[in-house]
């Protein structure tokens, strides 16, 4: 069981994996329409729309560089697309854009104790279900 400055320090990191991810977002033109937008049947880290496309996109942070562990769950894919079906439900205009599902994880840097995103686009079609 994880002490409580365990859990503070795991989610310190997980809000600065987060603020990564948005700023690598931007960086390549995407515009941040909602962070951390929760539902009564889900949560979506963050939504972005560049041009016709819109992406929900989770965050995965791991300290321990394990890539592996970063694809969401069946049960989590259901859960976010569920909420994205009701992000898309609020305005029509968004229901006009080609949605996907990414994934963006965040790991240390070894030698540089730096983070960088990676970001996997249209990641649940790449992923077994």
């Amino acid at each position: 069981m994880p002490t409580t400055e365990q859990r503070r320090r795991a989610v310190r990191f997980g809000r600065l994996a987060e603020a990564m991810c948005r700023f690598r977002l931007r960086l390549f033109g995407w515009r941040i329409l909602a962070a951390n937008w929760r539902t009564p049947v889900g949560e979506i880290d963050i939504v972005a729309r560049r041009g016709d496309q819109i992406a929900f996109v989770e965050v995965k942070a791991r300290t321990d560089g394990s890539a592996e562990t970063a694809a969401p769950t069946p049960k989590q894919r259901q859960r976010i697309a569920r909420a994205a079906e009701l992000f898309l439900a609020r305005d029509p205009a968004f229901g006009t854009l080609c949605g996907r599902f990414d994934v963006m994880y965040v790991q240390p840097w070894p030698s540089f104790r730096f983070l960088w995103p990676h970001h996997i686009s249209d990641a649940w079609r790449h992923t077994p279900n």
